[in-house]
Parts: C-alpha cells; structure tokens; sequence
C-alpha cells in the first residue's frame, strides 16, 4: 500500500533535458525571450496609459491581454532560465499550485479577452454611429472585469477538486506545473476533476469561438455591401485581434498533436507543450504595435521625442 506524502511536499521537475554544456546557451536564449516579452509588452502598455488619444476600449482591452501576457510569460520563463543555468528542477508545493494557477488562468483568460475584444469590433464595424453610446465605460469595465471573473473562477473551482487529494508521487512530468500533472500524483483516481476539467475547456473554447465566429460573420457581411475604404478600415480595425486569436489557437493545437507521435523525443514535445505560453507574449505586443495605425503612430512619435533630446545634445 502506497503510504500518501505529508506536507511540506516538495516537487521535481523533470523539465528539458540539458546537454553538458548547453545550459548557459538555452539560458541566454530564454533570457532574450523573457526580455523581449518584458520590452515589447511594456511599451504598448506605457504608450496607451500616457497617450490620452488612445484611452479608448480596444486599447483599453489590448491592455488587459498585455496583462495576460505577462502572467503567462512570467509564470513559466523565469523558472525555465534557473533550471537551464542551475540545473534546479525542484519546487515546493505551494510555488506549484500557484505557477498551475496561473498557467491556467492565462490559458482561460487569453480566451475569455479575444472573445471580448470581437464583440468591440463588431459593434465598431457594425454599428459605427452608436458605438459610444453601447460601449460605455461602464460596459467596457464590465466587459473586461467579466473576462477575468470567468477565467479565474473556472480555475478556482478546477482547484478546488483537488485542494485535498492525497498524493504519493513528488515527480512532475513536465517543464512546468499543471493541474494535470498534479493531479497524475494522486493516490487515487480523480473523476470529477477529469470530468469538470474536459467540460469547462470545452464550454470555454466553444463559446469563445461561436462568438469570435458570430463577430466576424457579421463584420464581412456589412463590409461587403460597403466601399474599398470602408472595408480597408474594416481590415485594420480587425486584423491585429483576428492574428492575435488564430496564433494562439495554432500554438494550441500543436500542443495537442504534438503528443500523437510517440517517436518523436520528449525535449521537442516539451519544447511544442510551451510555445502557447512563451510565443504569443512575444508575439501580440509586435502584431498591434506594427498593425494598429494609431499605436504604431503614437509609439513612433514618444520615440522621436525620447530621441530629439539627446539629438539636441549631441549637435550643441
């Protein structure tokens, strides 16, 4: 009989596996990413807090998947960057439920802030003359604060499945800590979280995407009935959170596949199981930055006038 563990548990990671040699090298490397995620992410957050023409509710929104953002890249890379310089792959109990936490809240939240950011741009696109009088401050904050209660509450709960569980393993299979890979320790089967977990992503995926679906169904049909300007408005307006939405769907998707093939080594399918988490941090800060004609202006002209100083200096 397998006698249960008693706290304080401490986990192992069995993380990547790191050739001798190779550990400064993969440091450096999620070092670059994490910086760049931290860089990229914090100059769209300072330019749409200090440019008053930008507090608006897309920005407003683009805000709250910065935010994202940076809880899903912060959770994960810091960790990896101390596992590849120091080899360190344990972490106590309490680290691992709150970094599967977090993991999990990103997951969810990234969903529940795409499927608000549609229907914006569906009224935007659809009903341009009352946009202000339906996306009101309060239903903008509304909107946002309802994204996030979803997330968290769907993960509360998940948790909550298992916050007693007895558990007579202390190695995780994996680079970081999840529910699942917690709950593959237990001493005994776990039904309802199997059960609740497989519904929850469901339900959250499928209505994040009817509505996704729904938005831009309706945002093609009166665009084609338009002129070549209005649509191309249409397109710039959209295109950053349509991208934004199918990366993050992609990434996810080849997370699920990766694990159908059995002969491929487990360092490439861990290195597929984090793209969600470490590539669209990196990633959507650079797609509205570049897209939005509006941030990208803005972003421009706080860099010129940063620079023109210094310039000054310099000639004088």
């Amino acid at each position: 009989m397998v006698t249960p563990l008693k706290q304080p548990i401490v986990f192992e990671l069995e993380g990547f596996y790191v050739p001798p040699g190779y550990g400064a090298f993969l440091f450096f490397l999620a070092l670059c990413n994490y910086m760049v995620m931290l860089f990229a992410n914090g100059v769209v957050l300072s330019i749409i807090v200090i440019d008053k023409n930008l507090h608006r509710p897309m920005f407003v929104m683009v805000c709250n998947l910065v935010v994202c953002d940076l809880l899903g890249g912060t959770t994960v890379l810091p960790r990896f960057m101390v596992h590849f310089l120091t080899g360190q792959k344990k972490i106590a109990y309490i680290s691992a439920i709150a970094q599967a936490f977090c993991v999990h809240t990103y997951g969810f939240a990234m969903q529940t802030i795409l499927g608000v950011m549609a229907y914006d741009r569906y009224i935007a696109v659809c009903e341009p003359l009352r946009y202000h009088a339906i996306m009101t401050s309060a239903r903008l904050h509304s909107c946002c604060a309802l994204a996030w209660a979803t997330a968290v509450i769907c993960i509360v709960v998940l948790f909550a499945f298992h916050v007693n569980a007895p558990l007579c393993g202390n190695t995780i299979k994996h680079v970081y800590c999840s529910n699942r890979a917690i709950l593959n320790l237990a001493c005994g089967p776990t039904p309802l979280n199997n059960i609740y977990g497989l519904s929850m992503t469901w339900c959250v995926n499928t209505s994040v995407f009817l509505i996704i679906a729904f938005s831009y169904f309706r945002i093609l049909h009166a665009t084609v009935k338009q002129g070549r300007d209005a649509r191309s408005k249409a397109f710039q307006t959209c295109a950053p959170h349509l991208v934004v939405y199918v990366l993050y769907q992609i990434a996810s998707v080849v997370l699920i596949i990766i694990q159908r093939f059995p002969s491929l080594s487990q360092n490439i399918k861990r290195f597929f199981s984090i793209l969600f988490i470490v590539i669209p941090p990196v990633i959507n800060p650079i797609i509205y930055g570049l897209v939005s004609k509006e941030l990208r202006a803005s972003i421009l002209k706080h860099f010129y006038k940063c620079t023109r100083p210094s310039q000054q200096i310099g000639g004088a």
